[in-house]
């Protein structure tokens, strides 16, 4: 430990023995700064802090089953590896094992391959663990995907059919695009084989995940722009089979025909969604809880990272919202973590959501670089 760390650490006990509020974080990884956490409520008994600082542009993450946590980006183009090698629940260092990439927000992790979504490409580096210091030049899966920037990122998982699931999002704010493969999901084997568009009528979701009880997918989408402040919902949706049709862009939400293209399908002819979220709060990451740490009614629950409104009078999102299931029907949406906009100012956005293998959360945040880290009671590390 340097001789500055342990000077900052002796002024923080100092001050907390004073009974002064403490707002100062260690970011592991090898940084230090301060980030605003008082600011985050949370449901009684849970807690936040900062599992790793200094990740550049932090947005989708996979966790491998060893504990390392790979982190995509957008604007820096870069891909981190962050290892719990302690296995205490933080990040040891902060490691880009990939740069220069075009977009590359998504990552899946399969039988220790790391695989990258770059906007028209799938990239595979295999055996990445064992050279997280020296990877390998990637394997190009696919490129089988448009090249158009706008709403061309993405997140990508593995099925429980063992395939791996890629979106590509609307080229627009609205429109019908000739090329069929805007505003859908596709699915294909993990060597890029038997590519097939699993659902359409997305205009550009962020963020999916599959029940752990039924199998089924369920996935966030981006409501449309310029309707007003209040209307579209984001949506959360369910296609628990290939071949549904989710409206855009005759249809948005529920039922709110689309002012050029509703009057060609009416919205009864597509599938709605099972929750409306709120307008314009850019709903991203989702992941079902299949945690144990949490208390037994949040098994089974829905994590939604909420990114932020962009162009809405009043600022709304910045926050993590829950929606809890019963018999695979929502029950309610609600706020979980919260802090984030204060007074119509951002100093962070969350951006995808990952339960840990100790069943903590995790989350990420492109505006304050970091991945932070929610807990529930007293939390021991395995180290101790």
């Amino acid at each position: 430990m340097s001789r500055r760390t342990v000077i900052i650490l002796a002024a923080v006990a100092v001050i907390a023995l004073l009974g002064i509020a403490v707002a100062v974080v260690m970011p592991p990884g090898g940084t230090t700064g301060t980030l605003p956490l008082d600011t985050i409520t949370l449901p009684a008994g849970f807690a936040i802090d900062v599992y790793a600082g200094n990740v550049t542009g932090a947005r989708s993450m996979t966790l491998s089953p060893n504990g390392t946590l790979f982190v995509g980006s957008r604007g820096p183009g870069n891909v981190y590896a962050i290892p719990d090698r302690d296995g205490d629940g933080r990040g040891d260092e902060v490691i880009t094992i990939a740069s220069g990439l075009d977009s590359p927000n998504g990552v899946a992790f399969r039988n220790g391959s790391l695989y990258v979504a770059e906007i028209s490409r799938i990239l595979r580096y295999d055996g990445i663990e064992a050279n997280l210091d020296n990877p390998p030049e990637p394997a190009v899966v696919s490129d089988a995907f448009p090249d158009d920037a706008s709403h061309g990122w993405k997140f990508i998982a593995f099925g429980p059919d063992g395939n791996l699931y890629i979106p590509v999002g609307a080229p627009c704010n609205v429109c019908d695009p000739e090329d069929e493969r805007f505003g859908t999901i596709f699915r294909m084997s993990p060597d890029g084989t038997d590519l097939e568009i699993y659902a359409r009528g997305i205009r550009n979701t962020v963020g999916f995940d599959w029940h752990p009880g039924t199998g089924d997918l369920w996935f966030t989408d981006n409501g449309r722009d310029w309707l007003g402040d209040d209307i579209p919902p984001d949506e959360l949706n369910r296609a628990p089979e290939s071949g549904m049709h989710f409206g855009f862009p005759y249809c948005h939400g529920a039922a709110i025909p689309d002012p050029e293209f509703g009057e060609e399908q009416p919205c009864s002819e597509f599938t709605p969604p099972e929750q409306e979220l709120g307008p314009h709060v850019a709903a991203l990451g989702m992941r079902f809880y299949d945690g144990e740490q949490f208390p037994e009614d949040y098994r089974e629950r829905i994590f939604i990272a909420e990114h932020g409104s962009w162009n809405r009078a009043e600022p709304i999102g910045y926050r993590v919202t829950m929606v809890e299931l019963e018999n695979n029907t929502p029950v309610s949406y609600e706020v979980f973590a919260e802090g984030w906009l204060q007074g119509g100012d951002a100093w962070g956005r969350p951006v995808d959501v990952e339960v840990a293998n100790d069943g903590s959360i995790l989350v990420s945040d492109d505006r304050a670089n970091a991945v932070y880290r929610i807990t529930y009671g007293e939390v021991t590390s395995p180290a101790g």
